[in-house]
């Protein structure tokens, strides 16, 4: 069922537009400018107007008497040079309400033809401990692979772990330096190896011999070294955990846990193909794939380094290789920081002279950083990298401070407080990335991110919280759902917001943007608060009424909840807070 109130208004345009011999690909609405003059608006007749040689107005004339003859506007007008006006009456709107009320994906159709999807986000180091920085591309992520799949399309998600390159000689290394062998080397838990990593890098950014060392190591694990092979399992399976940790504290969840190291087969197959299209050429020592420079100049894709090792790009090409002839990927998805925007235009560019996913879109989604109040990404109070483990933890502090104990609440249990403490941190996290467009960075502000009010998660929460009271108290007072009526002001304006659902979360899918989702779950929790102050509903003036405003409050619910599922967020039955806070 698609109950798209913009689609249902276009296809009775469409029509009119037919009878009066017009071109119907302008027949098109969209939400007022002026919601103080109209519902919708069409601009067609302007864009008619040079075609068919007429005044605007003249057409947009002809237009709105045709469109007169339907009952279900209640007012047309004409404004300015050919703008068409048009409202809707209530009782369209309710019966649309209603129809979108008794469906379980209210209103929202699935994609009629459903594609394989693979979503590469995450892309955590092995060895390494999670920071802020890996937090936009797991948050927009997740949110994107629940859109997906909401409207039907088969997704399939990859962490992509950073775990073949020379941080794992590095350690190994550094490992073997200390030691004087690898016997201990299975023993190290992720905090010991992470400790090893640090020692390493700071090692071969001041020793060019240790650097040689670990190239030299690195090669000779992906050549298959037994020891090194063993010693880098461990060190992966102990990142895995310590990453799925994390990852699990936020409700992130991947269908494939793969890294570099999955497609270093891939890899050898890609320079081989490279070399057979005699796309392939030596330069200084190097095997480069050269690119197209009309646009501007592109640094050519190195294939292998002139030490022997793959080349920075070889991974990925080889991995989109193995995308579409292992997965059957239609569509690839990477959602990485946008900083890396050249690295992705060379890797699609060779893809597609290799000519190795052919009819596979492939886009890359770049965000913005992290940041704090000082405009530079986010870091502790001591100025250290803020890990993924601690901005958890200090969210939950900083939430924690606003809920009520065991003691102060005893209908309810320690459990169910510390988990809601987790729902409302995580909210509040999530959700303040998620309210700011994919491509601009942002400020964490642990002061304001949290707050039950403003354009916070837990605000959304708690509007849904509030009508699952609502709810209760109704049922309490033998108040039962009914058809929708609209008798007033407020009404009308939530009658019309819940009808952009639709419109919304189809924008979200076409433009990869959730932020799209978060700001209608924000104006449409305000638009909610305004009709129930304006339109009581226990004791309304008639039980058809109460009935009517019940029902549109358990929408209103049910959508937001909705939302926020699509957010990659709970939504708590009940909230709580610290009395002195309410």
């Amino acid at each position: 069922m698609n109950l798209s109130i913009e689609k249902i208004i276009n296809q009775k345009l469409a029509a009119c537009f037919d009878k009066l011999g017009l071109d119907n690909s302008f027949a098109v609405v969209k939400v007022s400018d002026r919601p103080d003059l109209s519902d919708f608006q069409c601009n067609g007749a302007l864009a008619l107007a040079k075609k068919e040689k007429k005044n605007p107005r003249e057409i947009a004339a002809q237009i709105a008497t045709e469109l007169e003859k339907d009952q279900d506007f209640a007012k047309i007008s004409i404004d300015g040079p050919g703008f068409i006006n048009l409202s809707l009456k209530d009782e369209a709107i309710a019966k649309i309400l209603d129809q979108i009320a008794a469906d379980k994906r209210f209103g929202v159709a699935k994609v009629s033809e459903p594609k394989k999807v693979v979503m590469d986000f995450g892309g955590p180091n092995v060895a390494k401990a999670m920071h802020v920085g890996h937090l936009r591309a797991a948050v927009i992520g997740e949110s994107l692979q629940r859109i997906e799949r909401f409207f039907g399309n088969e997704v399939v998600s990859d962490v992509h772990l950073g775990d073949w390159g020379t941080p794992m000689g590095m350690i190994i290394a550094e490992i073997i330096k200390q030691d004087g062998n690898l016997d201990k080397a299975l023993n190290y838990n992720i905090d010991e190896i992470t400790e090893f990593y640090k020692a390493a890098n700071l090692r071969c950014k001041e020793d060019e011999a240790a650097k040689e060392d670990a190239r030299q190591i690195t090669a000779q694990l992906q050549d298959g070294n037994p020891e090194y092979r063993r010693v880098w399992q461990h060190l992966r399976e102990a990142s895995v955990s310590a990453i799925k940790k994390n990852y699990d504290a936020l409700d992130i969840h991947f269908d494939l846990w793969l890294g570099e190291s999955d497609a270093h087969k891939a890899s050898g197959e890609v320079v081989k193909l490279a070399e057979d299209k005699g796309l392939s050429e030596l330069d200084d020592g190097a095997r480069i794939l050269r690119l197209e420079e009309s646009n501007k100049p592109k640094p050519p894709v190195i294939l292998i380094k002139s030490d022997g090792a793959f080349g920075y790009q070889i991974t990925d090409i080889a991995t989109i290789k193995d995308r579409v002839e292992t997965l059957k990927a239609e569509e690839i998805i990477y959602v990485v920081d946008k900083r890396q925007s050249l690295h992705f235009e060379q890797v699609f560019e060779a893809v597609d002279k290799l000519g190795i996913a052919k009819g596979v879109k492939m886009v890359h989604i770049g965000f913005g950083t992290v940041n704090g109040q000082d405009g530079k990404p986010f870091k502790t109070r001591d100025g250290g990298v803020m890990t993924l483990e601690n901005l958890i933890e200090m969210s939950k502090e900083k939430v924690s401070e606003s809920m009520p104990s065991a003691q102060e609440a005893p209908e309810y249990s320690q459990d169910y407080i510390d988990n809601l403490t987790r729902q409302i941190a995580v909210a509040a996290i999530k959700f303040q990335d998620l309210k700011n467009s994919i491509a601009s960075g942002y400020v964490f502000d642990l002061e304001d991110f949290a707050k039950f009010e403003g354009k916070t998660g837990p605000y959304i929460q708690y509007a849904i919280a509030r009508i699952n009271s609502i709810i209760r108290k109704a049922k309490e007072n033998n108040v039962a759902f009914g058809k929708i009526i609209i008798s007033n002001a407020e009404e009308r304006v939530l009658a019309l917001k819940l009808l952009q659902l639709n419109n919304t979360l189809h924008r979200a899918l076409n433009e990869y943007e959730p932020s799209i989702i978060s700001d209608y779950a924000y104006t449409l929790a305000q638009t909610f608060s305004s009709f129930y102050n304006a339109s009581p509903i226990i004791s309304a003036e008639t039980p058809q009424l109460a009935a009517s405003r019940l029902q549109m409050a358990k929408l209103v619910r049910d959508v937001l909840t909705l939302l926020l599922y699509l957010l990659g967020i709970e939504a708590p039955e009940v909230m709580l807070k610290r009395a002195e806070n309410e």
